[in-house]
């Protein structure tokens, strides 16, 4: 309702609408300059450093060693001579070459026992316990030592008369044992110090997974009676199991590939030689680079190998858990 005006007010007129001229005509904007433009290729400009680094230090290297696999360079000399695939069929014809494998057997197992403590620390802990924390940094300090530290630790754990005879001693088990000396123990032990050390790592993966599960469903699992065993079995174990996909590939990629702790600890003596150890006698020992390469060549072909016979027996499926 337009509110009357008094005697002698003039009416008033409307001013000129906004953005146009005063004369009455409709004015153009302007465009704004400095706009920018965002172009197809400017995610790839951040990227160009990470790729330029992986390439470099990563892909180069592999070409390298499949092309070195091929020849039969000392590592010394610079000629190189071309001998097809010599160097693989030696490989495969020596069955001595591939007996290290039986060595691997027992880190895969070790890393299944790895994968099952990791699971249940990690599951304990994600409830209300007391000193959580304390025990959380107890379990992730040993993945937080060097590796070489940790070797010279445990060859004093390991000597006779040591520290685990010794606690073997106060729960009555008497005796001298060759931990690291008996091709019978030398595995199980190095294995152990496999399963100490990295124990930490799957806890710490499994403990994030587990805490992103929505916690109404632990309450609405109590209201129904549901005990810790079956919370875990029907709520955190489908909910993290993509974690525990990944955590089973690096524990069978790192079974094959064995090298710090009994490198450092035995050399590879006593039956305790690795297919990575066997590799690096060759190229640095025997002066052999070329079979030294298919030797990596072929390890690495493997781990891709279970790699995809995994991701096809367990595939990867996104989780929604409400």
């Amino acid at each position: 309702m337009q509110r009357d005006r008094g005697p002698g007010t003039p009416p008033t007129q409307a001013g000129p609408a906004e953005g146009a001229a005063p004369d009455g005509k409709r004015r153009r904007t302007p465009r704004r300059t400095g706009v920018r433009r965002h172009w197809w290729f400017t995610p790839w400009l951040y990227l160009l450093v990470p790729l330029a680094l992986l390439v470099t230090f990563t892909y180069l290297p592999i070409g390298d060693m499949i092309g070195y696999s091929f020849t039969d360079w000392d590592g010394i000399s610079p000629e190189k001579n071309n001998v097809g695939l010599k160097n693989y069929t030696e490989l495969f014809t020596r069955p001595e070459l591939f007996k290290v494998f039986l060595v691997s057997g027992v880190y895969l197992i070790a890393a299944a026992v790895q994968i099952c403590l990791a699971l249940y620390f990690a599951t304990v802990l994600s409830f209300n316990t007391r000193f959580r924390n304390l025990f959380k940094g107890i379990l992730f300090f040993p993945y937080l030592i060097n590796g070489v530290a940790i070797g010279f630790v445990f060859l004093y754990f390991f000597q006779p008369d040591g520290t685990l005879d010794s606690l073997l001693r106060l729960v009555g088990i008497d005796g001298k044992f060759l931990w690291i000396g008996d091709p019978d123990l030398v595995n199980k032990s190095l294995a152990g110090v496999s399963v100490w050390r990295y124990t930490g790592l799957n806890l710490v993966l499994f403990l994030g997974a587990i805490q992103s599960i929505p916690p109404h469903l632990y309450e609405a699992a109590a209201l129904d009676g549901a005990n810790r065993w079956q919370q875990f079995r029907h709520i955190i174990a489908p909910g993290i199991k993509p974690v525990i996909s990944l955590s089973a590939i690096l524990a069978i990629s790192g079974s094959l590939a064995v090298f710090e702790i009994p490198y450092i600890m035995t050399g590879g003596a006593n039956g305790s030689q690795t297919f990575v150890i066997q590799s690096i006698n060759m190229a640095f020992k025997f002066d052999k680079f070329g079979l030294a390469s298919a030797s990596a060549v072929v390890l690495l072909a493997m781990i891709l190998l279970v790699t995809w016979i995994q991701r096809r027996l367990v595939p990867e499926e996104r989780v929604e858990l409400s």
